[in-house]
């Protein structure tokens, strides 16, 4: 697997948040998962779990977009991808979060087996 391969498991992720159905989010994540998610307190520990958290992210109608990646092939079958990533929701609003996916190989498919997103603790300023 290639830095851009590992890449475009993001994209992946990101189109199906734009299908507006958590079961496609849902279906990327191994069953026992872990998400710590970018706007929620709770830690979500299986699909069930994932799947409340993504329906009512999807409903402000996310769209994501890289601004910093770092990729690594820990193993032939564990990948990583950590940075920073903006969302940007359907009424405008905007937030900046932090963010790690841990890939693992299940039968021939990449699955998200740890997903951390935290906004960002500092607003940034504009320069004067």
């Amino acid at each position: 697997m290639t830095q851009n391969e590992i890449v475009h498991l993001f994209e992946i992720w990101n189109n199906a948040l734009q299908t507006g159905d958590p079961d496609q989010v849902v279906a990327l994540y191994d069953t026992d998962a872990v998400l710590l998610p970018t706007v929620s307190n709770q830690v979500r520990h299986n699909h069930e779990e994932i799947r409340d958290y993504f329906v009512s992210f999807l409903a402000k109608k996310p769209q994501g977009v890289i601004e910093e990646t770092n990729t690594r092939l820990l193993t032939e079958d564990l990948a990583s991808n950590s940075g920073v990533y903006t969302f940007t929701f359907g009424d405008g609003a905007q937030v900046t979060a932090r963010f790690s996916y841990l890939y693992r190989r299940v039968n021939g498919e990449w699955k998200i087996i740890e997903h951390h997103s935290s906004a960002m603790p500092e607003v940034a300023v504009a320069a004067a």
